[in-house]
């Protein structure tokens, strides 16, 4: 397995490439075959390394086996939120997969990952010698991990964690790492109760279990003025299960019957809660391509965030809809937040 590509970059934002690049792959791919024919690793990168930097200079790029086809090409944002919709567009602009290429947004769980060994730090990484402790917070949606493995009293510390993270990816795929995995540590001593590696894809997959259906949480805190303020949250709450999802839209009614609080109550809550329904139907109809993520009430107004593909309409719908409140002037505002940044409080 080959790893390119960077993260960092100037911190400028180029425009999107993926029609290029795909424009590009589509006349070199007899080349490209050619060169994986023939095992020139080297002068394939050559090759791929530029096209990918045209999408996206920090977009990350490997070469690995793949599921269905001899190799898989994945461009992934290495877990950086603002950059993975922009690798997700990227793999479903993609032309369909063959005998020899596939092609995906973020690194896949390999179902070798016990049998591979790497070069780290100059010694072999095999990941059949990697332990792991494992701790599931009470009531929480992730599970905390403490690697160890035989070579890391021989690793510096960021070696350490990049050859752990790397591996919890072969083990589990990036997204679910994403999903599911909290804190990471390297230890260079074995921690209490480690189980080897094997065993990470069904601890995560029973505490999956536990979030199959849809949960909310009600949460409650106080507006930057004292004020107190009730937010209801999807639970878990997480950029990497909408992918597409980097539009914001917000939509703030104000409401007029409210307690001493500022909350609202009787007729007002009434109409919140028949405004809601209405906008679930709204969404229901856009066939997956908007979510209701968090609202929240204080001060007298009410605050729908909503995320959705640019490429729907749920704006639009959103517009419409805001037409028939009655307690006041209602607003929508709209605009890019590929990192859900709006709602980052309420992330899970």
């Amino acid at each position: 397995m080959r790893l390119f590509g960077r993260k960092g970059g100037s911190g400028e934002e180029p425009a999107d490439g993926t029609a290029e690049f795909w424009s590009w792959w589509a006349g070199a791919r007899p080349e490209l075959d050619a060169m994986v024919a023939a095992g020139e690793a080297d002068r394939l990168a050559e090759w791929i390394a530029p096209a990918v930097q045209v999408v996206h200079p920090s977009l990350v790029w490997e070469i690995a086996p793949g599921r269905d086809a001899d190799q898989a090409l994945v461009v992934t944002a290495a877990g950086d939120p603002e950059l993975r919709p922009l690798a997700h567009r990227w793999a479903a602009a993609a032309p369909p997969a063959d005998t020899l290429w596939e092609f995906h947004p973020s690194r896949q769980p390999n179902p070798h990952a016990m049998d591979i060994s790497i070069d780290v730090g100059g010694h072999g990484f095999r990941l059949d010698e990697l332990v792991l402790g494992l701790r599931v917070p009470h009531g929480g949606p992730r599970l905390d991990v403490v690697a160890h493995h035989p070579l890391f009293g021989l690793l510096d510390s960021d070696t350490r964690t990049e050859a752990t993270l790397l591996a919890l990816d072969w083990l589990l795929g990036e997204d679910d790492v994403a999903r599911w995995v909290g804190d990471v540590s390297a230890s260079q001593v074995p921690p209490i109760d480690a189980v080897p590696a094997v065993h990470l894809p069904g601890v995560v997959a029973d505490l999956a279990s536990d979030f199959r259906h849809e949960q909310w949480a009600l949460l409650e805190g106080e507006t930057a003025t004292g004020a107190r303020l009730i937010a209801t949250a999807r639970y878990p709450l997480r950029p990497v299960d909408h992918p597409l999802f980097d539009q914001h839209i917000a939509i703030t009614l104000p409401y007029r019957h409210r307690d001493a609080d500022g909350l609202p109550v009787g007729p007002s809550l009434e109409a919140l809660r028949d405004f809601e329904e209405r906008l679930a139907g709204r969404i229901s109809r856009l066939h997956g391509s908007a979510v209701l993520a968090v609202h929240t009430s204080a001060e007298g107004q009410r605050v729908l965030h909503v995320y959705a593909d640019p490429a729907g309409d749920a704006a639009v719908h959103a517009e419409e809809l805001v037409v028939s409140w009655e307690e006041g002037r209602p607003r929508v505002d709209v605009a890019s937040d590929p990192g859900w940044i709006a709602v980052s409080p309420f992330l899970s």
